[in-house]
């Protein structure tokens, strides 16, 4: 790759004129999940506003430099973080894209934020971020708008087999499923005495008993 000229931060995440340094040696993608993994952590802990690329890179125990060929500034850099947890959501959904298992979505998506105590708070700091950054809140937009699409074809799957209550058409379904996930996400970190073992499983028997068909309910979804 030539060393092209381009816009790119300072040490401190502004922008000025800087060159791309020669190519790092090892994995790509291994790299730029490490950086993301450091910017994570680094927001998680002291916040959007007070993260910068010379503390991602100190985390990561790399140059500025190195960074910066990476993603070419803090902007950049946590677009591709709000992307890669997007991800996230978007694999849960297709591994039960064929037989729709939505109490086992509801774990994993429990599990993501009990098992990874950075998730939410990371996730918060970059919604909050987009309020302020309109190109950015575009990605988050865009990304929602995705996953409730694949959410509620997934829950359309299940009222034509069934096993979703189908009074209710699936979009309004997958917001209020999704709605739930997201204050399940927001207050774990606040309250995570509530978040029992046997507790996450009443609340997922209690998300499933609101989206199963009624009692006594005839099916009327075609296949």
């Amino acid at each position: 790759m030539p060393d092209n000229p381009i816009r790119q931060p300072n040490g401190d995440g502004g922008t000025g004129p800087a060159v791309r340094r020669g190519r790092p040696t090892g994995d790509r993608a291994a790299k730029r999940a490490e950086l993301l993994k450091a910017a994570a952590s680094v927001i998680a802990q002291e916040g959007y506003a007070h993260t910068s690329l010379r503390k991602v890179a100190h985390r990561a125990g790399c140059t500025t430099g190195t960074v910066t060929y990476y993603f070419a500034n803090k902007e950049e850099l946590v677009t591709a973080l709000a992307e890669s947890h997007f991800d996230g959501f978007d694999a849960m959904l297709a591994v039960g894209r064929d037989q729709p298992a939505v109490r086992t979505i509801l774990e994993r998506w429990l599990l993501r934020t009990t098992d990874d105590p950075e998730f939410w708070p990371v996730l918060s700091q970059l919604l909050v971020h987009a309020r302020y950054e309109p190109a950015f809140a575009a990605v988050i937009e865009q990304r929602y708008a995705r996953h409730r699409d694949a959410l509620a074809a997934l829950l359309a799957t299940g009222q034509a087999q069934g096993t979703i209550r189908d009074d209710i058409p699936a979009d309004l379904l997958a917001d209020q499923l999704g709605a739930i996930g997201d204050g399940w996400m927001t207050m774990f970190p606040i309250e995570p005495e509530r978040f029992t073992p046997s507790r996450v499983q009443a609340l997922l028997d209690a998300a499933i008993t609101l989206i199963a068909p009624p009692p006594g309910a005839r099916h009327t979804s075609n296949s």
